[in-house]
């Protein structure tokens, strides 16, 4: 990176800083957290999804084509030359054979001989330009196996329709291209295609913005118009068109699509804001900080670029398989040839022994063994709610050694409950909780929903408020029932010197949780404690996966008091807290450097270039759409334990590949001897006509052992 541009990830990392400091929210109705110590976690989210959807390595063999475009490509091939292949068959001397039938016209060879010439540069394109790459590459694999055995076999075939004795393997070429088409089309359908988090992305800043001019009046203009020192104005429910800040006005500002966390910023003047996030109920007069590549966004978008590009391409299991294959085909095929040679028999024979080795070399059933089995955990995963999107991340999964969890909307449900009532002296926490529920029903901020939601649970009736107040800076005002009720922050009562218990204030504090103060008639009552509440199904998970022996960390960017508290209560194994957003995929990055495997898991944009960065990317589902688009798997329930699962189906998936990879090669490993001739001196050769009823057998036993997968 030039020079300029690391001052500019120095400066980008201390405005979001500086964003944070500035931007503490008093809520909406104006809360105060204990030591500031909740404000600091608004600070959770900040980073952002990717995923790299690292593009499947057939996707690579066969150049950067779009990948929805190439689905549909093997799927007109496949038919076509299933079309194709059907009179082949029907025409076949050796299959006339082997269901002891004839049909038989002059010109016959010719007719195969075209048909099966079609087949092979349109049924085999994708295979033969896929191998060119492969071999550009010096790294042969499935493609490569493939037009070996296709290329032996078209040509050895087309020279014994012009001369050359010998039997024409013109069905074996054509079922092959045919399985081969079906094989590779079944599983490009069920890899995703690349990431669109980058799109996503950009979604979130409005196209247009209203631009203040010299004489005050606006003018709505292109937001690619705006320059450094603009003014703009931002309405109510508007998106924030560009970084920013705050010259006149404040407003509640929801960044949970940038940074995750669920509370709503009050921002007011000097306060910097970020393009993007959605302005609640006030209008802002904003100065134009950064636009285009200098923004936060654009910052983000060029992290995730980077740590996409920075994962390692994973060959599946069927190429690794097919590398070896082709170089057992090639020697084993050559020295077939030399060894009949040797014994002195024609060329002509000899020729066909080397040729049938090559052909069964490639078995139809090893372009089926992972696809089938990946279609069928595809279809399993999604039953137990989870969508894998990137397919060979998923089934390294199996490897994974420590799971690093996001806090708020992960772990935590991101929206706040209510823990503790604490009452003063002649009164009962219903005495406190149905005024004081009543009061917020007003307000639409999350701390008054946990109240309000508490009082639900409670089956406490809430009544209209009279005389309804938002007291700036300081909390809610109304009269309930004839009485006056005050719910204020802890700030209102060191103002007004009252006294209250603060020992059991300054204990929640540590906790890190939102405490409110609640006055009726001018008397204290008693405090509300408010905390971001933790899933059930988290402790859950992390049970599980200290029985599977897997390490469980959190990573937040929320305060170290408030971190601890949450993992005090899941017994996580570690916390890293007071993450910055963009510090978070260096975390993954010095765990991984540490020679683990690592997950994570998110819901924000912001947790993107780490979940890019780790060797698995999980997203809760009820989280963003960038989120969702830019993970490995979704885990749809938002459940923590669906991370266990996903480990669970990995590993079985694994072993259902190995054990079908076993079956296909199982096949080569008799065949490809027998093809050779090695039991001949007692009269056993295997016949081409033997070899298919071997290859279809082989081929129905994967698809059944495939079928049988139940997770």
């Amino acid at each position: 990176m030039n020079k300029k541009h690391d001052e500019h990830e120095d400066k980008m990392s201390k405005d979001n800083h500086n964003n944070r400091a500035n931007g503490r929210h008093e809520h909406h109705h104006e809360y105060q957290s204990l030591d500031n110590s909740h404000e600091e976690g608004h600070n959770e989210h900040d980073g952002h999804h990717n995923h790299d959807h690292d593009n499947h390595s057939h996707d690579q063999g066969h150049g950067g084509h779009d990948h929805g475009h190439m689905i549909e490509d093997f799927k007109k091939r496949f038919y076509i030359s299933l079309f194709v292949t059907i009179p082949i068959l029907v025409l076949s001397p050796m299959i006339q054979s082997f269901f002891n039938y004839e049909l038989s016209f002059p010109g016959i060879m010719y007719v195969l001989f075209i048909l099966a010439t079609f087949i092979f540069f349109y049924g085999g394109k994708p295979f033969l330009t896929g191998s060119y790459d492969e071999l550009k590459e010096k790294n042969p694999g499935m493609m490569t196996l493939i037009a070996l055995a296709i290329v032996v076999a078209y040509v050895y075939s087309s020279l014994t329709v012009f001369g050359l004795s010998g039997s024409n393997f013109f069905w074996e070429l054509a079922t092959l291209i045919v399985i081969m088409l079906l094989g590779h089309w079944i599983e490009m359908r069920t890899v995703m295609s690349a990431s669109n988090a980058l799109e996503e992305l950009v979604k979130l800043i409005p196209s247009d913005a209203h631009l203040i001019k010299e004489n005050g009046e606006t003018e709505d203009v292109k937001v690619d118009s705006l320059k450094h020192g603009d003014k703009v104005l931002v309405k109510p429910g508007e998106n924030i068109p560009v970084d920013g800040k705050i010259m006149k006005g404040q407003s509640s500002i929801n960044e949970s699509m940038l940074t995750g966390e669920s509370v709503p910023v009050d921002k007011a003047v000097e306060d910097e804001v970020i393009a993007g996030s959605l302005n609640g109920e006030g209008s802002l007069t904003i100065t134009v900080e950064k636009t285009g590549d200098d923004s936060y966004l654009s910052q983000v978008v060029k992290m995730v670029k980077e740590a996409q590009e920075s994962k390692s391409k994973t060959q599946d299991l069927s190429n690794r398989a097919a590398k070896w294959l082709f170089y057992v085909a090639l020697i084993a095929g050559f020295t077939t040839l030399f060894i009949w040679l040797m014994l002195g028999y024609p060329f002509s024979y000899s020729l066909e022994r080397m040729v049938t080795v090559m052909v069964i070399a490639c078995p139809h059933a090893l372009g089926l063994a992972a696809p089938l089995v990946v279609a069928r955990s595809t279809a399993l995963a999604a039953k137990k709610g989870l969508l894998i999107r990137n397919r060979a991340n998923f089934e390294e999964a199996r490897k994974i050694q420590s799971i690093v969890f996001d806090k708020t909307g992960t772990l935590t449900e991101g929206a706040f409950g209510v823990t503790e009532i604490i009452v003063e002296d002649g009164y009962d926490k219903n005495d406190i909780l149905q005024p004081a529920a009543s009061l917020e029903a007003q307000s639409e901020h999350p701390i008054a929903k946990g109240i309000v939601e508490e009082a639900k649970k409670q089956n406490l009736t809430l009544t209209e408020p009279d005389n309804f107040e938002s007291m700036t800076g300081k909390g809610l005002k109304g009269v309930v029932e004839s009485k006056e009720i005050l719910i204020v922050s802890p700030g209102y009562i060191k103002e007004k010197q009252i006294d209250y218990q603060t020992e059991k204030f300054e204990e929640l504090s540590e906790q890190g949780k939102t405490v409110v103060f609640v006055l009726i008639d001018n008397q204290l009552a008693g405090m509300i404690a408010l905390a971001d509440k933790v899933r059930e199904s988290a402790e859950r998970a992390i049970t599980r996966l200290k029985e599977l022996n897997i390490q469980s960390m959190m990573l937040t960017g929320d305060n170290y008091k408030v971190a601890q508290w949450v993992a005090k209560q899941l017994n996580l194994d570690d916390v890293i807290a007071e993450v910055l957003p963009h510090e978070k995929a260096d975390k993954i990055k010095e765990l991984k450097d540490k020679g683990l495997k690592i997950a994570m898991t998110g819901d924000g944009i912001n947790d993107a270039p780490a979940l890019a960065t780790a060797d698995l990317g999980i997203a809760v589902g009820a989280g963003t759409d960038v989120a969702m688009e830019t993970a490995d798997v979704i885990l749809i329930k938002s459940n923590p334990e669906d991370v266990v699962a996903i480990l669970d189906l990995s590993k079985s998936t694994y072993r259902k590949m190995i054990q079908n990879l076993w079956w296909a090669a199982g096949y080569n490993i008799v065949t490809i001897p027998l093809a050779a001739g090695v039991l001949s001196p007692i009269g056993i050769v295997l016949s081409p006509a033997v070899g298919a009823v071997l290859m279809s057998l082989s081929t129905v036993v994967v698809a059944i052992n495939a079928r049988l997968f139940k997770g």
